[in-house]
């Protein structure tokens, strides 16, 4: 059983019933290109590639799926309520061990927090997260809070700043 396809299939059922073409096409970007940025940092870091993309994939799915019946306000501690429901997801998709399951949600639990240091596969996750926020339209600003992790992200590919 390939586990990334089940999961993918989950998230793109949800994703394709949202109302909102808009929004239906921000989750395909975020969420798919975070957990390709996850795929790729965990190849470089030698971690679990198969966990790190099954984080990513799930990690902001809980507010794609409420933001069309909450306000954003109500999901402001999305990382948290996403960590909960991709837990549920897990279990009900029966995809993951139980160790397994607590490492991804842990990692989303997690990836709000761009400061500190966390386990490897919640680092790998917040640096995604981080990659695909900075890259998404290189033109943007970058979020003050993302500056300091982009920077040594840059540094890990071995790319400049410019």
């Amino acid at each position: 059983m390939n586990r990334i396809e089940k999961l993918r299939e989950f998230v793109d059922e949800l994703l394709l019933n949202k109302k909102d073409v808009e929004d239906r096409r921000c989750g395909y970007i975020h969420l798919y290109g975070v957990a390709f940025a996850c795929a790729l940092i965990a190849k470089k870091r030698g971690a679990n590639i198969e966990l790190a993309v099954m984080a990513g994939m799930l990690h902001d799915l809980y507010a794609y799926k409420m933001k069309e019946i909450m306000q954003v306000e109500e999901i402001e501690d999305h990382a948290r309520d996403g960590a909960i429901y991709a837990r549920e997801v897990l279990n009900k998709l029966n995809l993951t061990t139980a160790d397994e399951t607590n490492a991804i949600c842990t990692a989303i639990h997690n990836h709000s927090n761009k400061g500190g240091k966390f386990s490897e596969l919640d680092e790998i996750l917040i640096d995604a997260d981080v990659i695909q926020h900075c890259f998404y339209n290189p033109l943007f600003p970058i979020a003050p809070r993302e500056e300091e992790r982009f920077e040594k992200l840059l540094i890990e590919f071995g790319m400049s700043h410019t």
